[in-house]
């Protein structure tokens, strides 16, 4: 009698095909589950990236629009900060945005960042320094974000938008002040002009 070879005939074709369609199978089930965990990184990742200043101020205006917008922003006892003095002992002009003149972005805004959060008096202010276009008004939008400490986030306390109607002009957005805990003082928001161009 002789013996029967599993390999020979349908029966041993098919148990063959069978097995190299599940290893496949396995193999792709396998680098799906080793890739899953690439695909969608954990969220607290993502919240772990914070901003680097305790005081952010920001100005923004229209993308389409070429006009040269420049930010202001002056901590208590130190000197204004903005394009012609970038830095000083407490603030930072991050972002000088010239309008459209050598940006490789439509974005038109400008952002500075404090080192600390000393009491006392703030002021910002906006100053159209160039408008290209001719524009009768450009409506500039102002937001102040404050984190008193390292490991908050930062949360914006104070927001406005402006129009600025003529080349050289410069408004103040906001004065406020800021106590030792570094919270904002709402009794002590106003705008009342003060020049930081010249100062």
């Amino acid at each position: 009698m002789q013996g029967l070879d599993p390999f020979d005939g349908e029966q041993g074709q098919d148990t063959v095909f069978r097995d190299v369609i599940f290893l496949a199978l396995a193999g792709f089930v396998a680098v799906v589950l080793l890739l899953l965990p690439h695909l969608h990184p954990p969220k607290e990742a993502e919240a772990a990236v914070q901003s680097p200043g305790n005081v952010i101020v920001e100005i923004r205006w229209p993308d389409e629009l070429d006009a040269d917008i420049d930010l202001w922003v002056e901590a208590p006892g130190d000197v204004p900060v903005g394009y012609s003095n970038k830095g000083g002992t407490i603030f930072n002009l991050l972002r000088d945005d010239l309008g459209q003149r050598g940006d490789t972005t439509a974005l038109n805004y400008e952002i500075s960042y404090s080192r600390g959060v000393p009491s006392g008096e703030y002021t910002i202010n906006v100053h159209l320094y160039r408008n290209s276009g001719g524009y009768a008004s450009i409506p500039v939008n102002v937001s102040v974000s404050l984190k008193a400490r390292t490991n908050e986030s930062a949360r914006r306390v104070l927001a406005t938008e402006l129009l600025l109607e003529r080349e050289g002009e410069e408004r103040t957005a906001f004065r406020f002040s800021l106590d030792r805990e570094g919270r904002l003082l709402r009794e002590s928001v106003h705008d009342l002009p003060k020049p930081l161009r010249s100062g």
